[in-house]
Formats: structure tokens, sequence, C-alpha cells
């Protein structure tokens, strides 16, 4: 592993934990950044929407599909199972639970989307947790193959909400069941491919704007990927390591 310092977190982002109030343990989250090559201009692109005004944690804020994993995830059946590799990166957890962030955001990105990261495939006829039927009902299973580790962020300790995200990233054209739009919802609002440049004009949180930067290194480099970025608050401050 690698050391370098890097901010990743500004304190006017979000509610700062009032004083002498002990700091919430972080809960498991999971993201996808979803990249394509434009239609027309062939410039990388990544899906973004905006977060609802009414959310506790980074309202109004531009970010990639995402939210927390829940303890069913990891009990979902696939196509594919994680790249050795990724789940080699993933290793600080069980087998089970790195599956786990993966299912975990691909289900966020259908709740949020409505866009199927998998597979055609007959309905599973295997009881199913409840926030997954109407996936499994449009005729898909999830393949996790194709997701890739780009990195894991924890929402330093000052905040009033904290969460261990851990990033994926997915070539959206071999990992989309099919090329229908996004969709807004209740989550995200404002869904639409940006290329990377423009992103980074939007109003985003400085993780989401950070892990841009390391979507842009792997696709302008295909040959040479860093390793996966990990982002959390120390003694010292903020503190980037490569994983």
């Amino acid at each position: 592993m690698t050391d370098s310092g890097q901010t990743f977190d500004r304190k006017e982002d979000d509610p700062l934990l009032a004083k002498g109030v002990r700091s919430p343990r972080p809960k498991d989250a999971a993201t996808l950044i979803l990249v394509r090559l434009a239609p027309i201009s062939r410039k990388v692109e990544v899906l973004m929407g905006k977060r609802s005004s009414r959310h506790a944690f980074m309202p109004d804020k531009y970010v990639f599909p995402g939210g927390r994993v829940e303890a069913s995830d990891g009990r979902v059946p696939s196509a594919t199972e994680l790249h050795e590799k990724t789940a080699d990166q993933l290793a600080f957890a069980t087998r089970r639970r790195a599956r786990a962030f993966a299912l975990s955001a691909i289900r966020e990105t259908f709740e949020e989307t409505g866009l199927i990261v998998g597979t055609s495939a007959p309905r599973d006829r295997r009881k199913l947790p409840a926030d997954w039927e109407s996936y499994f009902d449009l005729g898909a299973i999830p393949s996790l193959y194709g997701l890739r580790f780009v990195g894991r962020a924890i929402t330093p300790p000052y905040r009033p909400k904290r969460y261990d995200a851990r990033f994926f990233m997915a070539n959206a054209e071999e990992a989309l069941i099919d090329d229908r739009p996004p969709v807004d919802g209740a989550e995200l609002s404002d869904l639409q491919w940006i290329n990377l440049e423009d992103a980074l004009h939007l109003d985003l949180p400085s993780v989401t704007q950070f892990m841009i930067g390391e979507v842009g290194e792997r696709v302008q480099n295909p040959s040479k990927q860093p390793a996966p970025s990990f982002l959390r608050w120390t003694r010292t401050g903020h503190k980037m390591t490569r994983i």
C-alpha cells in the first residue's frame, strides 16, 4: 500500500456532528459507476443523478447510483461471480460479504435508475429477498464479473451520518441488459450521461469528484490500472492509500 495526503471531504458539504455527541459507526454502502463512450462524440461518459433535497446526507448533490448494503444482498443468486482480482482486492471482507457489496451496487442502480446490470434468464424460482423481486421479475439475473473495484471511502467521524462505501466501475455497454434510458425516481433526479470533464462542473461531494479522477485514470490508460484507493480519516487528517 502507498500513502499520500488527500482531502476528500469538505466541511461545508454536509452538517457536522454536534459537539460532545459520539460519532456513529459507519454503515456499509456500495456505489456503481457506469461508464460508456458517447454515441456521437465518443467521449467517456458516466451516469450521474441529483440527490433529493429531502435527504439528510448530501442533499442536492450529484452522485453515482448507490446506497446501503442490505444483509440479504449476499444471498442473491448471480449468473457470474466477481473477477478473481476484484474479489482479492475486497479480501478485507469475506467472499460472501464481498459479493454482497457488488450485488448491493447492482440493486441500488436498478432501484434508482431503472437500469438492469445483469443478463437475461428465466425467473429464478428460489425464494428471493423482497427488495430483489421486481428485478428478477423482469427476467434478469445479476452478473458480477464485469464489475471492477475502484475504491473505498469512509465518511469522517465528524459527520452525523457515516458510510463505509465501496465504489465499483463497469462498462455500461457490456454490463447493462439493454439500452433503455435511465428513469428519474424518488432517490435521484436529473439522471444523465455526462462526460468526465463536464461532470466536474456539477455540484459534487468531494469524494465523488475524487472518484471521477480515479475513473479518468483507468479509461485513459487501460493497460495500467491503479490499485483501488482507500479514503479515510486518521488522527493526522485525511488519508488516501492504495489497497
